[in-house]
């Protein structure tokens, strides 16, 4: 079974994220907007990996988050994405993930954000980035919950558990 490793943002944040999404994000019905720290990975020992998910998020504060602006993935690929400004706190929480939970070697850099338009031509990349960069984000959120996903036969994702973030390391 494949699972992933999210925070949803706040529903202000999804919304502002979805009204770009319904028109540009190919995976729209399938995941709400969300900030991946483990990317897809393939896992049996689901039970393993929930009790070390509850332990770390015993220790980390809700997540401080800043969708700052509007940027993009090219030339690597065409995603357009918010970008949630790197924080200390963000990279303590992504690397304990990694390392608690090593399975599968991360595909990318841990970049924070949000996607709001993916699997686009590279003209109509060129033409909504464009647009949506000029219009911008500027939002400020906490997290205060992560969650297990796993994907359903049809694709989409859908929640294994949730671990709210309750210590006190930033």
């Amino acid at each position: 079974m494949k699972f992933g490793i999210v925070a949803f943002p706040s529903k202000k944040l999804q919304d502002l994220a979805n009204t770009y999404r319904k028109r540009y994000d190919s995976h729209y019905a399938k995941v709400t907007p969300h900030i991946t720290f483990k990317e897809a990975f393939e896992a049996d020992d689901v039970k393993g990996i929930s009790d070390i998910l509850s332990s770390i998020a015993q220790k980390y504060a809700p997540l401080k988050i800043h969708a700052s602006r509007v940027s993009s993935f090219y030339p690597t690929t065409n995603v357009i994405y918010f970008k949630i400004e790197p924080t200390e706190q963000l990279a303590k929480f992504h690397k304990e993930i990694q390392d608690s939970i090593n399975i599968g070697k991360p595909k990318h850099v841990f970049v924070p954000h949000i996607t709001i338009a993916q699997d686009l031509t590279a003209s109509e990349h060129d033409d909504i980035f464009g647009q949506l960069r000029m219009i911008g984000v500027d939002e400020k959120d906490t997290i205060d919950r992560i969650h297990l996903l796993y994907q359903l036969e049809d694709g989409s994702w859908t929640t294994y558990d949730t671990y709210k973030l309750s210590g006190a390391e930033d």
